[in-house]
């Protein structure tokens, strides 16, 4: 249940990404517009790996080649001159759907480290497929135009592009709210609480975590198609199992099986990476790439002492009242 003080911390947060372009108009600096709108794409991508990690148990370290298959929907059609954004997105989401439902009815025939492996070996079969796609850039990657849906709303107005994303955003989140509290969701948390239970009280627990590894990897798919209209660019790098790596951090920070947790550590993981670099550069010259020597000893504070995430360190005054 959402108690007030998180609902105020959401709230908030979705004022932020509103106020960002204005205010940065104003300031006469687009950095952060940039910079936020791909907090809000992570952001998707990191919600919908949380309804199989957080809420399914399902831990699937390839996630982010949903992410390509959606941007490469964008890139690919961008390449034959078809910019047709209805179309383009209809294919991202089509086509992430039908590759989760190949991939995951291979996978949940299997559990634990063998799961895990397999999402890992089948994901980066896709991501040496694009690399050896020299037609459409290979390893060098693809640029591409912008979709277009109508003729007043130009995603090359940056600000169409924004509100677009956090309207993606705000959506998805919604749907996966909805879906967590349904029938169907309560029955994937119970797979992941007890599944031979589950399955002895009479539930399809096979075809439910299918349905789950579905929406989950359509939802990244979406994400993905987001991204290329942002870079204007489509490389295999966004399948690489370090971006799976990525993405899965990001709900660990905020915190696995919250849903807004997932978003929140897409924001904090995504400002550390462009902050902490620059502050390190000022103070200690030459170590700005090695980031990754301070965030790595806070994640593991953070996974040891906040079971979840910093979502559940924000105070709960229903709790401590009852």
């Amino acid at each position: 249940m959402l108690t007030r003080t998180k609902l105020l911390f959401l709230i908030g947060g979705i004022a932020i990404c509103a106020l960002v372009p204005p205010v940065a108009s104003a300031a006469g600096d687009d950095f952060y517009t940039t910079l936020f709108a791909r907090i809000m794409i992570f952001a998707i991508a990191a919600v919908s790996l949380d309804l199989i990690l957080g809420f399914g148990g399902m831990i699937s370290f390839g996630h982010a080649a949903y992410v390509g298959l959606g941007a490469y929907a964008v890139g690919i059609f961008s390449f034959y001159g078809i910019n047709d954004g209805f179309l383009q997105f209809f294919v991202a989401i089509v086509g992430s759907a039908l590759v989760a439902l190949v991939i995951g009815a291979i996978c949940l025939r299997t559990r634990g480290i063998y799961f895990i492996m397999i999402t890992l070996a089948l994901t980066q079969m896709l991501y040496f497929l694009g690399i050896s796609l020299e037609e459409y850039g290979g390893d060098d990657g693809l640029n591409t135009d912008r979709s277009e849906f109508f003729a007043w709303f130009d995603l090359y107005e940056e600000i169409n592009l924004y509100y677009l994303i956090l309207g993606f955003l705000v959506a998805c989140v919604f749907i996966m709210h909805r879906v967590i509290n349904s029938r169907f969701g309560m029955v994937v948390r119970g797979c992941h609480a007890n599944e031979d239970r589950m399955q002895a009280i009479g539930f399809p627990t096979f075809r439910y975590k299918l349905a789950a590894f579905v929406i989950s990897g359509t939802m990244c798919g979406i994400a993905g198609a987001l991204l290329a209209n942002l870079t204007e660019f489509v490389t295999p790098e966004f399948m690489h199992w370090f971006r799976s790596g990525e993405i899965m951090i990001m709900v660990l920070v905020g915190g696995m099986g919250t849903l807004f947790g997932p978003a929140f550590g897409a924001a904090i993981y995504l400002l550390f990476e462009e902050w902490v670099p620059d502050l390190m550069e000022a103070t200690i010259s030459g170590t700005g790439e090695n980031w990754h020597f301070i965030f790595g000893p806070l994640l593991v504070i953070l996974v040891l002492f906040a079971k979840q995430g910093l979502w559940g360190l924000i105070p709960d005054r229903s709790r401590r009242d009852g």
